[in-house]
């Protein structure tokens, strides 16, 4: 595909943060929840320079890799990297303007985050106290001079410079380093204070007034300190040992990520020059290596659990159980029954969990079989599986050792179910388990009856409360058989893909997804072609795949009408004389994270839905096991087709995504205003209040 036709992905993802940013910059957005945005930009900005920038560093280190990476960009990687320089700095100054004002909101509501130097006689006896009895034995200052060479930096952590001088010499001083234990203690320390008035300190403005004592024996009278973090390599490299098991490879990949190279340095701009020429030598950092000057604090990831001081509280809205489900005793007898659609965080995620706690009970249960990539740190579902081992099924679980991020707490996961008897696949070589399935097996009467669901979202009830995601219950037969022969794959791959191709009602990557979705839009560009009414509805995290990109504009100039809502990446450049008709693009970010993928195809009115685990990029389409499942129950597939059509006219929340990448909202202007997560909600809550007063008569 001419590459003047996709916009470069890793700049479209900086757009969707700058998307996050706007959030937090939205005065109608409650104050706590603007903080919360400029936490999850940090947080998002930290895994786009461990992941996307450290490619792109080693996509210049090797050669042979870069031209892989140069089909998706007309620019070379170095030039990728300076772009992102660039747009990251003026983000960075965008964030530090939207915090003064935030910070001057706080003021407002009598909420001050204050520092070392501002507290009085009662507070600084207070912190006094806190450092000697929560924090002093948790830090371990470091005369950093004297060392070879720098200690392990953790990389999310931020550090205190310290540097020491004595009243009578200019010249003698020393710099000193400390961790700031922010995950053992928290980053928030509420202070005593007037009754109307709420006063935070950070941790490290509480070590910084305690820092005579930490070092009261070298005798140093002045002390200047600033905060700084350093950002690394986040990749994985597995060695080849034939020897060592792949949880073996993955614990040592783990350690060896210690080592991985810097790939950003943030610091505090009024930090001292020797000691920051001093950590940029000792890190072998050089002007290419996106040092980056910022304020006094550093790690605002930590601030989306700023404390809740406010004297508004959240007006979220409390999620509910679907009506087919209120008033049954057991979630299976329904599934057994009907098709039953969970739609995340409107919907409770506790049908899922029942649903497994059931089948751990039930004794005509003999098997669950389950896949797992990310979970919860005090996981239900992990409890129930555990229980149905201890109850003699057979549970096996397909643990994703390799989804980023979560690898130390799924190596943690594998033991645990181990020892309860839990049979744990750990995946395949070079591919990436990320449908989200589960399958039981029960007797009823004299023959064997499965059930279980398909998701689009991890099995998490943790982030089930924040994202968007659609989960199916089902005990449709076909469902189930492909089902089947996915965990079989699972179990034997070594045996080759030939039971995945047999698959006939789900799509499932690698082998037939791209292949089925380009045949489906093939027949919507026959019938445009032929004068008939042509439509499709694409909703995912990120759009990036040539191929079916390429696909979509070959709709589209064909007359096809197409409309897309893309949370993240989006690669296609949707202007164009070709193009019959304008291509509707948008991008909502809202209180809730919108993960859920979802595919509609006209199909001369006889539409054909799709809910997927898996995003329009390379990566899952042809490197991962993904799955969508077909929508077939009337009411089911009718009730999705609103919810994507609500969000279609969404004019609060929504961008429009395009080429110049300004992340312009949609207007709203002579129309009703339509906030789509608030509409979603009411839609689904009205529908459950009538469909629960029509099965009461």
């Amino acid at each position: 595909m001419a590459k003047k036709n996709l916009i470069q992905r890793d700049i479209s993802w900086l757009s969707f943060n700058a998307r996050v940013l706007q959030e937090a910059n939205d005065p109608t957005v409650p104050l706590k929840e603007r903080i919360r945005f400029l936490g999850i930009f940090s947080n998002n900005s930290d895994e786009f320079f461990r992941v996307r920038v450290a490619t792109l560093k080693r996509m210049i280190e090797f050669s042979e890799k870069r031209k892989k990476l140069e089909m998706y960009m007309e620019e070379g990687p170095q030039q990728i990297l300076d772009q992102i320089q660039t747009t990251v700095l003026q983000q960075q100054n965008e964030f530090n303007r939207i915090w003064g004002g935030i910070l001057k909101e706080l003021k407002k509501e009598k909420i001050t985050l204050i520092n070392e130097q501002q507290l009085n006689k009662v507070q600084q006896d207070f912190v006094r106290k806190f450092f000697d009895e929560e924090v002093r034995t948790n830090i371990i200052p470091l005369m950093i001079e004297s060392l070879p060479q720098l200690p392990y930096l953790r990389d999310k952590s931020i550090f205190l410079g310290v540097v020491m001088r004595k009243k009578n010499s200019a010249y003698e001083q020393k710099y000193a380093l400390i961790e700031v234990p922010a995950k053992s203690i928290g980053r928030f320390i509420i202070l005593p204070s007037k009754t109307a008035e709420q006063q935070i300190i950070l941790l490290e403005d509480v070590i910084r007034f305690n820092l005579p004592v930490i070092f009261s024996y070298f005798g140093y009278e002045f002390f200047e300190s600033h905060i700084f973090k350093v950002t690394k390599d986040a990749e994985i490299d597995l060695d080849n040992d034939i020897s060592t098991s792949f949880a073996e490879k993955i614990e040592k990949g783990i350690k060896n990520r210690r080592k991985g190279k810097p790939v950003r340095f943030v610091y505090d701009k009024e930090m001292d020059a020797g000691l920051l020429e001093y950590l940029i030598r000792k890190l072998s950092l050089n002007r290419k290596s996106n040092i980056i000057p910022g304020g006094r604090i550093h790690n605002f990831r930590h601030f989306m659990d700023f404390p809740d001081v406010f004297s508004t509280k959240s007006a979220r809205r409390a999620s509910f159980i679907p009506t087919a489900l209120q008033t049954a005793q057991r979630v299976t007898d329904i599934v057994l029954k009907q098709d039953v659609m969970l739609h995340f965080p409107y919907h409770a995620f506790d049908p899922l969990i029942d649903l497994l706690r059931e089948a751990a009970m039930d004794p005509t249960v003999s098997s669950i079989k389950i896949t797992a990539y990310r979970l919860a740190s005090n996981s239900k579902i992990i409890n129930a599986l555990i229980n149905a081992s201890r109850n003699g099924k057979q549970v096996v679980v397909m643990l994703e050792l390799k989804a980023r991020f979560d690898e130390e707490a799924n190596l943690e996961w594998k033991k645990i179910l181990e020892e309860e008897g839990v049979t744990v696949l750990l995946g395949v070589p070079k591919m990436k388990i990320h449908a989200k399935l589960c399958i039981i097996n029960k007797k009823k009467g004299t023959r064997s009856v499965q059930y279980g669901f398909v998701s689009t979202g991890n099995l998490n009830e943790k982030t089930a409360k924040v994202y968007g995601d659609h989960c199916l219950l089902t005990s449709n037969r076909s469902i189930m058989m492909d089902i089947n022969r996915i965990f079989r794959y699972l179990e034997n791959w070594k045996l080759g893909m030939q039971g995945l191709k047999m698959c006939k009602t789900l799509l499932i990557c690698p082998v037939n997804m791209r292949t089925q979705l380009l045949a489906l839009i093939d027949q919507e560009i026959k019938n445009a072609k032929a004068g008939k009414p042509a439509g499709i509805i694409v909703k995912v995290n990120s759009l990036s795949d040539a191929q079916l990109i390429e696909k979509l504009h070959a709709a589209g100039a064909a007359g096809v009408k197409i409309e897309m809502i893309v949370r993240g990446i989006f690669c296609a450049v949707i202007e164009g004389k070709k193009i019959k008709q304008p291509v509707k693009a948008i991008s909502i970010v809202d209180e809730y994270l919108e993960h859920a993928r979802v595919i509609i195809f006209h199909n001369l009115g006889k539409e054909k839905v799709f809910i997927s685990s898996a995003d329009w990029m390379v990566r899952n389409l042809n490197h991962r096991i993904e799955a969508a499942v077909p929508i077939n129950d009337p009411i089911i597939k009718q009730e999705l087709i609103d919810i994507i059509h609500i969000q279609l006219r969404d004019n609060v929340k929504a961008r429009i995504l395009n080429s110049d990448l300004n992340n312009n909202y949609v207007s709203f202007a002579g129309k009703k205003k339509v906030r789509s997560q608030i509409e979603t909600y009411h839609y689904l809550y009205k529908k459950n209040n009538t469909s629960s007063a029509v099965s009461s008569h």
